[in-house]
């Protein structure tokens, strides 16, 4: 049997941000680009509102998580390096299946919500990054004693949330899988709970943060295949197609966040540590090839 993966804690973010809004249908960007929001001093980010530990809303309105302090690092670094004012942030919900959409509506400048980059969303999006690597994981009910790996999952039902890779690939290795898709985790992590599907399957970094908040209820398990990670996951900040000047700025801004530690300790503080987190290397997409 594989070994659980260390659950992480303190996943809270204490970071508490200004102006936390919901931004209305296409009104930063307009087709300007990034740098063009950021230089306005409007600027609206995409993100997750219901992963712990990476993209909360809290209770009241405020946001906290991984990806929310990274996005908003890079947006105030690059307001910083070109001698601009820091830029009010109006933060948009951005569920998975509507990621590539919302970019390309210009309904958001840019977004960090656990974005994977993959070579589909690369030709339809430009990525700065990736910031991090993870790898997929599963979440089970901790009484749960069949399944402890990947081939336990056969004719099990799994779950994960439209518009994402892990179940599909998950499928691809054991089309015996019976596939159950949701539009958030959230509702993955309550079908879960009430007994409805078998197990859950995404990126590590989300299965923790839903694991760490109820604790005694779930536990994460690995997943390997010829003994390495499944999969290898890697985040990035996405933003218009061919918007070069802004992929190059957001790059930088990663390189600063890493060089100067910030990002270990971002990932520290929402995560409560680092087991299941490797920094990125701003700017290579070479494992696009792979």
């Amino acid at each position: 049997m594989k070994r659980n993966i260390l659950r992480l804690s303190a996943l809270a973010s204490t970071t508490v941000l200004a102006g936390v809004t919901l931004a209305a249908c296409g009104d930063s960007s307009g087709g300007d680009g990034m740098l063009a929001a950021i230089e306005a001093g409007e600027v609206t980010v995409g993100t997750k509102y219901d992963q712990p530990g990476l993209g909360l809303r809290n209770p009241d309105g405020s946001m906290s998580g991984l990806d929310v302090d990274i996005a908003e690092y890079v947006v105030n670094h690059i307001a910083e390096e070109n001698g601009w004012e820091q830029p009010t942030i109006s933060w948009r919900e951005t569920p998975s299946a509507q990621r590539e959409t919302l970019i390309q509506n210009g309904e958001v400048d840019l977004i960090a919500a656990t974005y994977s980059i993959n070579q589909g969303r690369s030709e339809s999006v430009n990525f700065g990054g990736p910031y991090l690597v993870t790898h997929q994981a599963l979440l089970v009910r901790e009484d749960e004693t069949e399944i402890s790996d990947l081939e336990s999952l056969d004719g099990k039902i799994l779950c994960s949330v439209t518009g994402s890779t892990p179940a599909q690939k998950v499928k691809e290795a054991l089309p015996s899988v019976q596939l159950q898709e949701y539009d958030t985790y959230s509702s993955c992590v309550e079908a879960l709970r009430q007994g409805n599907i078998d197990a859950m399957t995404t990126d590590a970094t989300i299965l923790l943060g839903y694991s760490a908040q109820a604790p005694g209820q779930f536990k994460v398990l690995e997943m390997e295949r010829d003994g390495e990670p499944f999969t290898n996951e890697y985040y990035g900040v996405g933003l218009a197609k061919d918007d070069a000047e802004g992929t190059d700025a957001i790059n930088a801004a990663l390189d600063e966040l890493h060089d100067s530690g910030e990002f270990d300790t971002l990932v520290q503080q929402n995560l409560g540590g680092d087991e299941a987190v490797s920094p990125g290397t701003p700017g290579d997409l070479s494992f696009l090839d792979n």
